[in-house]
């Protein structure tokens, strides 16, 4: 009761505040798909922060490639680190709302002090926060907000106005409110509020008498937690924190940005970072591959303590680490069962053990490492979606648990490449003269594999091996990546490997990934060509959810329809985020986030960085 009477006054207290402002609408401090919010009006900064961090030294980081623009809204250019439009090393700008990195998907007032919600998602309004101001000290108001929203909608890059473009209009609906609506019909409303919220404000009266459409070397104008200073094109970009920011002490902001300065060092090779990092010229560095992983850091300083590597658990879904995915529109590859007798060739374990040094896990499910994920045999919310799908999507879906291609052992899996083998007979294939041949027609089955990288290939060697070996010619190449991009665009392809890293607020990428209307479109990312209307219905369920229980069991049941057709063989489940750092800094405790934060969230600890000094000078004197 006691918690109760508190809510209730709580509520009281911030409906009380909104009709004293004269306010448009009843706005809240946060907004979240599906689940509850889980701080409280009143709360003081996120649970995985310290408030007391100290501020001071310096951060450097490597960032892989080039850069020769700080103007983030276009087409052209590279973008320096640190003003990415959308990563989360956005340092220069604020935007209107934060993500609460230990949630689902929660957002919480920055830039705004509110956010209103129509029922129907077709309107949000936002309500600018008092106090807010450039670097040069003018103030940030809601013109800001309308004027660059305008200019993403008319002037920015392709991505910016796709990600904008079921948005209608924008108003400016008094001093410090804007209103925004969707089109009429526009799906997916909260993922439009997540988007608006996301992107960073730009300074109208710094633009004004320059040319926005245009690359620029001149650091521009922002109002965040950090300012370029010294920076050489294409090789390193300094960032200083802005002593004044207007910012730092929201409750969004409490306890992060610590750094008194962070620099960002370009590689073009990864090899060389990894040398960096180690040689002490960075550091920080997530490491990508996993050989490195377990090989590469063996050294002094990591046996005395001095450099760390850890595997960072996240709380966010990892789908699948580069699936292997059929081309639908070859005819062969249109036979459920010559899918199936694919997934069967090829053995994740061997590939783990062999080639990966055990560092990955099983994925058996598109929405790998969250609750996304099927399991077991469907629940009742489940059957109601998929029984008017009975007969036409396969039946296991109904009475059998996915377990993919789980082998018994070392070696090869005879038992599964006999199932592979018989599979193909069904489907009318036989091995004749060590060729697998069309029983009807005399022709041979090939595939032609196309890789992003070579270790793309050298990934699905078994997967290769056993193809060769019951008499599929196969062909495996890695071409230079815009050739590999126009090739999987162009379905130039049999079978290719793809990402699939999916959000908790996946409705809309669902319906680009596996939809049949993206399979017609250039702009779709459908490159299997997956048409199938039990797919599209169940994606329309998840976009049309209202509460966390339609939306687990409509992608639960998506879940099933994908995995029993064997569209993709899901294998290489990531099991943790591969960090590596010398151990100078203060780190929060807190629960597992959905990205890694440690850019803002860590802090310089001066006796730690003494401690790696006074050691690395101990293991120098060794050497000599």
């Amino acid at each position: 009761m006691p918690g109760l009477f508190r809510f209730v006054l709580l509520v009281l207290l911030v409906l009380f505040c909104h009709f004293a402002k004269g306010d448009t609408y009843p706005y809240a401090h946060g907004v979240s798909y599906l689940e509850p919010l889980h701080y409280t009006p009143l709360f003081e900064h996120f649970d995985y922060v310290d408030p007391n961090a100290s501020k001071g030294g310096r951060l450097r980081a490597g960032v892989t490639g080039t850069w020769d623009s700080f103007n983030n809204i276009l087409n052209k250019g590279r973008i320096a680190a640190g003003a990415e439009l959308l990563g989360a090393q956005q340092m220069l700008y604020d935007r209107l709302l934060e993500r609460a990195l230990d949630e689902p998907a929660s957002y919480y007032g920055r830039l705004a002090s509110g956010i209103w919600v129509s029922d129907d998602h077709r309107q949000f309004a936002f309500k600018i926060r008092d106090g807010a101001y450039w670097h040069d000290g003018k103030p940030l108001t809601a013109a800001d907000v309308l004027w660059t929203f305008e200019t993403y909608k008319t002037v920015a890059s392709a991505t910016i106005r796709t990600a904008l473009r079921e948005l209608s209009t924008i108003e400016q609906i008094s001093p410090d409110e804007v209103l925004f609506t969707a089109r009429p019909d526009a799906e997916g409303g909260t993922n439009l509020i997540f988007a608006v919220g996301a992107f960073p404000i730009l300074p109208r009266h710094y633009w004004e008498s320059r040319d926005i459409t245009q690359t620029t070397l001149e650091p521009p104008l922002g109002s965040g937690p950090y300012r370029y200073s010294e920076f050489d094109i294409g090789r390193y970009v300094f960032l200083e924190r802005v002593e004044n920011y207007w910012g730092q002490d929201i409750p969004v902001n409490r306890g992060r940005y610590n750094f008194d300065v962070i620099k960002y060092d370009y590689f073009r090779d990864e090899n060389i970072m990894l040398e960096a990092v180690k040689g002490d010229l960075i550091d920080v560095r997530a490491e990508s591959v996993s050989k490195l992983w377990v090989t590469a850091y063996n050294f002094p300083a990591r046996e005395r303590g001095l450099f760390k590597r850890e595997l960072i658990e996240l709380s966010r879904p990892w789908g699948l680490n580069w699936p292997m995915m059929w081309n639908l529109a070859r005819p062969r590859l249109q036979d459920i069962r010559v899918r199936e007798a694919l997934m069967f060739l090829s053995d994740f374990h061997w590939t783990n053990r062999v080639l990966m040094y055990d560092f990955y896990e099983h994925a058996k499910s598109f929405f790998y490492n969250s609750n996304m994920e099927s399991s077991g045999l469907p629940s009742e919310a489940e059957l109601e979606l998929l029984e008017p799908w009975r007969g036409r999507i396969p039946d296991r879906v109904f009475t059998h648990e996915w377990t993919g291609n789980d082998a018994s052992g070392p070696g090869y899996q005879r038992e599964n490449i006999r199932r592979a083998i018989a599979l193909f007979a069904e489907a009318g294939w036989e091995i004749r003269d060590g060729v697998m041949t069309h029983v009807e027609t005399g022709a041979p089955f090939t595939l032609d594999l196309v890789f992003v990288s070579t270790y793309g290939v050298r990934q699905e060697e078994m997967l290769l091996a056993n193809l060769n070996l019951i008499g599929i010619k196969t062909t495996a190449r890695a071409p230079e990546i815009s050739n590999w991009l126009y090739r999987m665009r162009e379905g130039k392809f049999d079978g290719g490997v793809y990402n699939f890293i999916p959000t908790y607020t996946p409705g809309l990428t669902l319906r680009n990934r596996f939809g049949s209307a993206s399979a017609d479109s250039p702009a779709g990312q459908n490159w299997g060509n997956i048409r199938d209307p039990a797919v599209d219905a169940m994606i329309q369920h998840v976009i049309d959810a209202a509460t966390p229980e339609q939306f687990y069991a409509a992608i639960h049941a998506l879940d099933r329809i994908l995995l029993w057709n064997f569209y993709y063989i899901p294998s290489l489940g990531t099991p943790g985020y591969r960090l590596v750092w010398w151990d100078r800094f203060g780190i929060p405790d807190g629960p597992p986030l959905q990205t890694p934060a440690w850019y803002d969230t860590w802090w310089y600890n001066t006796q730690k960085a003494q401690r790696v000094d006074t050691g690395l000078a101990a293991i120098d004197a060794d050497d000599s």
